[in-house]
């Protein structure tokens, strides 16, 4: 059994839509996983999986002082991350070529993950989950 803090399981933060938000965002996250004393295999692989999902969120926001908001939650044995933006379109795994410069993300998000997601928000946008199992093997071993 891991014994948790009495800091809240769960946390909210937003974001200017910005290239800095998803370092921020993994700032807020590293800080916020020490206090639940999470593993360093799993800060590791929430750090990865939040900063893709924040980059893409950056990247899918429109409009002028858009913000991302990002939500962090624990479970008994599951870490849950949020990223909500104001973009219309559905995040897909690709198929990159060695030399494209985008479209790994996904691809990335996928092999960390145990699960990930898509799902309606009010007002415009969408919010991408991934989690991952606290208790399992290793995230960064597994992929």
């Amino acid at each position: 059994m891991i014994e948790r803090s009495l800091r809240p399981a769960s946390v909210t933060h937003r974001f200017s839509r910005n290239r800095r938000s998803p370092s921020q965002a993994r700032r807020a996250f590293r800080d916020w996983a020490a206090a639940q004393k999470l593993g360093p295999a799993t800060v590791e692989a929430g750090e990865l999986l939040l900063g893709e999902l924040a980059s893409n969120a950056v990247l899918a926001a429109t409009g002028p002082g858009r913000r991302i908001e990002v939500r962090f939650a624990l479970g008994d044995d599951t870490l849950r991350i949020e990223v909500s933006d104001a973009g219309d379109g559905t995040p897909i795994i690709r198929s990159p070529q060695p030399l494209d410069e985008h479209g790994r993300g996904m691809v990335l998000v996928d092999a960390l993950a145990d699960d990930w997601g898509v799902t309606s928000r009010p007002g415009p946008g969408k919010t991408v989950w991934g989690a991952l199992k606290v208790n399992g093997p290793d995230p960064l071993t597994s992929c």
